[in-house]
């Protein structure tokens, strides 16, 4: 048996660095400003109740373009898409003279426990598209559907096609019963009825900590450890801080909507299966027609590629498109190769459509 030599000294030094490194970088970011929400220009057009649509000012000459409206999910919030001037990708939007709308879903409040996905799918998510037609006078809309968002955006766009010219999705979940799907593992057991009984609104906190339980050595320990590497670096504590911000920035979700989006999708699949009806509309991704951009990410421990690429095989449209980032989940917002690699490849594609 071959035992490992360990200098004591030496280990003790590199601790006591260690410790002294942490300590400096956990006393930088208590004297950093809490970051804004999102760093580009942009103006309210839009409110029904909490929900609220954003229209971004232009960087660049109009491509002449239809616009762009960007549905995120419901559990984070959107500003992740413009987290920062140099990890952006609306950012990237606007330089290629697309004219971006975001929808922001908002707080639920005690309230808001009844709503369901009838009202985000129809009412909100319609409603902002329906303002965005009508106040610029085309026909239909660009439709980027992000994660969850995209998942709503393919219910909306399978029910409203009229509305719809081009579909994008990101990391949108489609099939989630596929083996290396491990949240829908997880939440196929849970008693979601019960969940909103208790709760009323499910809270963002718990959800939040579901999510950090599916990599907990490195969404937890791994991450904070890697504070002693960046303790001289005021721009990469910054970014660290903006990035905590988000991650903990966590919606409650609306009791009725959480607990049908949880059993129609996650435990009964009924995206690919069959059987979903929302607002008394059936979804039949059959009635999609218009051209369709699917993104995901190749390392993505949330919906994993499996997940997503079935949606292929589900919709109308002979138009369709695969384009796989190398990366994951988040990286395919927030990394230096994905800035230049996404707006690129979404404005290329509305282009020629």
């Amino acid at each position: 048996m071959t035992r490992l030599a360990i200098d004591a000294m030496q280990a003790a030094g590199e601790i006591a660095d260690f410790s002294r490194r942490m300590a400096a970088g956990a006393l930088a970011l208590a004297t950093l400003e809490a970051p804004a929400e999102g760093c580009s220009a942009r103006d309210i057009v839009h409110r029904e109740d909490g929900i609220v649509l954003y229209r971004y000012r232009p960087q660049a000459a109009s491509a002449g373009l239809p616009p762009v409206v960007i549905c995120y999910a419901l559990v984070n919030r959107p500003y992740m898409m413009d987290l920062q001037p140099d990890r952006s990708l609306i950012r990237g939007l606007l330089a290629r003279g697309l004219d971006v709308y975001l929808i922001d879903w908002g707080y639920p409040g005690a309230a808001d426990r009844f709503l369901e996905l009838d009202d985000y799918v129809n009412r909100y998510l319609g409603g902002c598209i329906d303002h965005v037609r009508h106040t610029l006078g085309v026909p239909a809309v660009n439709l980027l559907g992000v994660c969850q968002g995209g998942t709503l955006a393919l219910c909306h766009a399978a029910l409203h096609p009229e509305g719809v010219r081009n579909l994008i999705t990101m990391v949108t979940p489609v099939d989630f019963h596929t083996p290396e799907n491990l949240l829908s593992k997880w939440i196929r057991g849970v008693d979601v009825d019960r969940m909103v009984e208790a709760f009323g609104n499910i809270p963002g906190e718990l959800l939040n900590a579901t999510f950090l339980s599916l990599m907990p050595l490195r969404l937890t320990s791994q991450k904070y450890a890697g504070i002693a590497d960046i303790a001289d670096d005021p721009a990469a504590l910054a970014n660290f801080l903006r990035m905590e911000n988000w991650i903990f920035d966590s919606p409650d979700q609306a009791g009725a909507a959480f607990a049908q989006f949880i059993r129609w999708f996650f435990q009964e699949n009924r995206l690919v299966l069959g059987g979903l009806m929302i607002g008394g509309g059936r979804v039949d991704l059959r009635q999609l027609d218009c051209p369709v951009l699917n993104i995901h990410a190749a390392q993505d421990h949330l919906v994993p590629p499996s997940a997503t690429l079935p949606l292929r095989g589900l919709i109308g449209s002979h138009d369709y498109t695969s384009f796989e980032f190398d990366g994951g989940h988040i990286g395919i917002y927030v990394s230096a190769r994905a800035q230049e690699i996404l707006p690129r490849t979404i404005a290329e594609w509305l282009e020629k459509r």
